[in-house]
């Protein structure tokens, strides 16, 4: 590696470090709703991702295994919009509590978004379930300004789809 290389690449590393790109919280799109069903009812279909499908008008189709560390590919985009394809990360995956993954457009810190799904069974057997998608990188807040309506309806569209989907199985 020669030392202009060498020098670029502190510089850079620097630079990111400076602005703390990756780490600073972005914006973030945070939903939810009350599900009258249990959290094992709610994750089922959740789960089964096989059957998005057949239901959910945002999240059109997973596939790979909802385990830690692995890999799944998926398609987002609610009526009217162009599908996007990615492959996030699976960062946690506890039955009938919380689904969680990062994708990133390019590299770490360019673009991420940490997208959860949260159940939080009441003590009355309904599922408080919250759906969001935390953004960090260099271009957080200037892509977020471009979708965040359109996530932000797609949330709430995945959100009824589950809950009737979920009422209608308990």
């Amino acid at each position: 590696m020669s030392i202009l290389t060498t020098t670029a690449a502190i510089a850079a590393t620097a630079l990111l470090a400076a602005f703390g790109i990756g780490q600073i919280t972005g914006p973030s799109i945070e939903t939810e709703i009350e599900i009258d069903a249990p959290a094992s009812v709610v994750w089922k279909e959740l789960a089964d991702t096989d059957s998005y499908g057949d239901w959910n008008p945002f999240v059109r189709r997973i596939s790979g295994d909802l385990e830690v560390g692995k890999y799944l590919e998926v398609t987002v985009g609610a009526d009217g919009n162009t599908p996007m394809d990615f492959t996030p990360e699976v960062l946690v995956a506890n039955e009938n509590e919380e689904l969680r993954w990062v994708g990133r457009l390019g590299f770490k810190g360019v673009f991420d978004g940490e997208h959860y799904f949260i159940l939080e069974e009441t003590d009355r057997g309904t599922t408080v379930f919250r759906h969001g998608e935390n953004f960090t990188g260099l271009l957080g807040f200037p892509l977020i300004a471009l979708i965040r309506e359109d996530t932000y309806q797609g949330f709430l569209a995945m959100n009824d789809a589950l809950k009737a989907r979920a009422e209608a199985r308990s």
